[in-house]
C-alpha cells in the first residue's frame, strides 16, 4: 500500500513537473519573441511557482468553503426531521415530562430488578444450607434406624433397651480396652 502511494505521487510530481517545465517554454519562448525584453529562465521558473502557489492557496480556500456549505446546506438534517431509525418516535410521540417519567420509571423497575437478583441470590444460598442440613438429617436418621435394627438383633425391641443395652456394651468395651492398655504397659516394664 505504501509502494503503491509511492509510486502514485512520484508520478504526480514528475507531471507537475513536466506541466511547469512545458509551460516555463512556452512563456520563454513568447518572451524570446518580444524585441527587448530581458526576463531570464530563473525570473520566469520563480514566478511561475510563486503563481501557482497563490493560486493552490486561493482554491485550497475557495474549496474549504464550499465544503463547508455543502455540509452545512446540503448534508446538514434538520432538528425537526425523523429519520428511519426514528419511525417508532413518530407512531408513538412523547412530550419531555412523559420521556422523564419514562427515564425514571426504568431506573425504577432496573432498581427492583437488581433487589430481586439480590433475593434469588440470598434464597438460593438458604436453599444449599437446608440441602446441607437435609442431608445431615438423613444421615442422622440412618444412624438411628441401624442402632433399631442392631437392637433388634440383640433381642431388645425398643429403642430406649437398644440404648441400654449399646451403653452397657460400650462401657465394656472400655474396660476390655483399659484391661489390655494395662496389660502391654506390664509386659514392656517387664
Amino acid at each position: 500500500m505504501v509502494a503503491k502511494d509511492l509510486v502514485q505521487r512520484e508520478g504526480e510530481i514528475r507531471s507537475r513537473l513536466f506541466h511547469q517545465n512545458l509551460k516555463k517554454q512556452v512563456i520563454l519562448k513568447k518572451l524570446g519573441d518580444l524585441p527587448g525584453c530581458e526576463i531570464s529562465p530563473v525570473q520566469v521558473r520563480k514566478r511561475t511557482e510563486k503563481f501557482l502557489g497563490f493560486m493552490k492557496g486561493r482554491f485550497d480556500n475557495l474549496f474549504g468553503k464550499m465544503e463547508q456549505l455543502f455540509l452545512q446546506l446540503i448534508l446538514h438534517i434538520p432538528p425537526n426531521t425523523l429519520l428511519p431509525a426514528d419511525k417508532p418516535q413518530e407512531l408513538h410521540p412523547c412530550s419531555e415530562e412523559e420521556f422523564r417519567l419514562l427515564q425514571e420509571e426504568i431506573e425504577q423497575l432496573q432498581e427492583e430488578c437488581k433487589t430481586e437478583s439480590g433475593a434469588k441470590q440470598a434464597l438460593l444460598a438458604e436453599l444449599e444450607e437446608q440441602k446441607i442440613m437435609q442431608a445431615q438429617l438423613k444421615q442422622t436418621l440412618v444412624l438411628f434406624d441401624e442402632l433399631k435394627n442392631a437392637g433388634r438383633d440383640h433381642g431388645t425391641s425398643d429403642f430406649t433397651e437398644s440404648l441400654v443395652f449399646l451403653v452397657q456394651n460400650s462401657r465394656k468395651l472400655q474396660t476390655i480396652r483399659d484391661t489390655v492398655e494395662q496389660e502391654g504397659k506390664r509386659k514392656k516394664i517387664l
